[in-house]
């Protein structure tokens, strides 16, 4: 059963063979005849590193059939310019190729034609590339001088697919100036300088599209495409800052978290907003600086917004003897700071005990103002004054640190024999001195405590009697500062400010 298994597949083997020769003579003999030349080139056979015919190897070769694929090829070769040197001699279905060309081009194409042909079993390589200079330098001279004429012949071409882009990019151009159009598509004015743009990127690129077809260069339109997002790739990673920073810019500008002269915090920096540009926010710093931060850290970063609620409270602390009424204590001094025009009737003032220390008793006081009519610091300062002497005034005292120092025996006997030593010469001393002296020393240290306290109240009213006693105790806001401000955005004569007053506010 195996023998006349492998007998049958033999047989359909030679019969296949049979046929692809008689298919191989029928072509070759109307290709000399010349009414159907083109079926002795069949579709390209796959051809291996090694320059060989992957085709089934027939088992009869016959002169004849080699004559004919000598005659075929070296008909083909006498046709193409640069091939008409090259020897063509077959044995047994192998080519060999003698000869020589001007150049490994030329040889390459002919071994690729030779192995084109049907019954071709391998091509064997013996040409002598002579590299000759005349030869490959008029064979690119005639190439260009062909180029150059068909060049010239598409000059008109060239010129009407010129003016089309040029007008589609010109007309793409005109649209992306009417501003008041897309102003009226869209208040915000990054938006509608984005879309402006985004339209004449359009028409440029149609632009192109149209003058490409228009001289049958739709092949160039895939390659640029895929050339530039390479390159759009490449350059994304170049400038990611920068495209970061501007798409913060636009979400920004829609957003809008703080319009211009509104004082805020960001991100630790303080300041008075001047505008927002496409690429940072500038701020100008209590200092009287210009302040940029980029505009990705101003989006990721945290905002605080004075201006949004100006209502804003202030807190500080002072502390009374622990033997005063911490409670009394906070009457006098609500009563103190409620008497200040800067301070808000509500919310109200309060103040709360926050511990009892060492020696006294912290009190915390609260309160409000208003930030468009009151500086924060000064009112602050002002306040802290006004309770200070207003417990003082009351007999409550603001009491220093208290430090107990432990010494050892040796230490503590030498100080008393010292105190006693100085006592023996104090009073010595005394009939010589004088009667002022000898008041202070019978006043005791309270005394000389309370007569400073006075000698200081005294000279304080005495300086804030001055002519410019009323700046100091003026709680009003700067105008300095925000005369800068305003000069800052008188300059912006380009109109880069993307906070417009009209959008919604976050």
């Amino acid at each position: 059963m195996l023998l006349l298994s492998i007998a049958y597949g033999f047989s359909a083997d030679a019969a296949a063979g049979d046929a692809t020769t008689a298919r191989a003579s029928n072509n070759v003999e109307q290709g000399d005849t010349g009414a159907a030349a083109p079926a002795a080139l069949p579709a390209p056979a796959t051809i291996s590193s090694e320059g060989t015919n992957n085709a089934q190897i027939e088992t009869t070769p016959s002169p004849l059939k080699d004559n004919e694929i000598r005659q075929r090829i070296s008909g083909i070769f006498s046709e193409i310019e640069g091939l008409g040197a090259i020897e063509v001699s077959v044995a047994q279905g192998v080519v060999i190729l003698a000869g020589e060309t001007a150049n490994e081009r030329k040889a390459q194409q002919a071994i690729n034609l030779a192995n084109r042909l049907t019954d071709v079993v391998t091509v064997d390589d013996q040409i002598n590339r002579t590299l000759d200079v005349q030869d490959n330098v008029s064979t690119a001279y005639q190439g260009l001088r062909t180029k150059g004429r068909n060049l010239f012949k598409a000059l008109p071409l060239l010129v009407v697919a010129f003016l089309l882009f040029g007008l589609v990019a010109w007309f793409g151009a005109w649209l992306s100036r009417r501003q008041k159009l897309w102003q009226r598509l869209t208040p915000n004015p990054f938006v509608a300088e984005l879309l402006a743009q985004t339209i004449k990127v359009i028409f440029i690129i149609l632009g192109l599209i149209l003058a490409l077809s228009l001289i049958g260069a739709e092949t160039i339109i895939g390659t640029l495409l895929g050339g530039a997002g390479v390159i759009g790739i490449a350059i994304g990673f170049a400038v990611k800052d920068t495209i970061e920073n501007y798409i913060a810019s636009l979400m920004l500008s829609i957003r809008q978290p703080f319009q211009a002269r509104d004082h805020v915090v960001i991100n630790d920096k303080e300041g008075i907003v001047v505008r927002l540009t496409s690429r940072a926010t500038i701020l100008m710093t209590l200092d009287g600086n210009q302040l940029r931060i980029p505009n990705a850290d101003v989006f990721k970063g945290i905002i605080l917004n004075y201006t949004q609620n100006p209502e804003r409270r202030f807190t500080f602390e002072l502390g009374v003897d622990a033997n005063d009424d911490p409670l009394a204590a906070i009457k006098v001094g609500l009563d103190a700071v409620q008497t200040l025009d800067f301070v808000l009737a509500e919310p109200k003032a309060i103040a709360i005990i926050t511990h009892v220390g060492d020696s006294n008793i912290i009190l915390e006081f609260q309160m409000w103002v208003d930030q468009s009519k009151t500086d924060f610091g000064k009112a602050r300062s002002i306040a802290i004054r006004e309770t200070k002497h207003a417990l003082e005034d009351q007999g409550f005292s603001l009491p220093e640190p208290i430090y107990r120092l432990r010494f050892n025996s040796k230490l503590e006997q030498a100080l008393e024999r010292f105190q006693i030593q100085s006592a023996d010469s104090l009073t010595s001393d005394m009939t010589l001195t004088s009667p002022t002296h000898d008041s202070q020393i019978a006043m005791g240290p309270n005394a000389l405590d309370e007569r400073e306290k006075r000698q200081a109240k005294a000279r304080a009213k005495e300086v804030l009697r001055g002519q410019d006693a009323d700046e100091v105790l003026d709680a009003r806001p700067d105008e300095k500062l925000m005369e800068k401000v305003d000069q800052e955005i008188a300059e912006n004569v380009d109109g880069t400010d993307l906070l417009n007053k009209n959008s919604l506010r976050e």
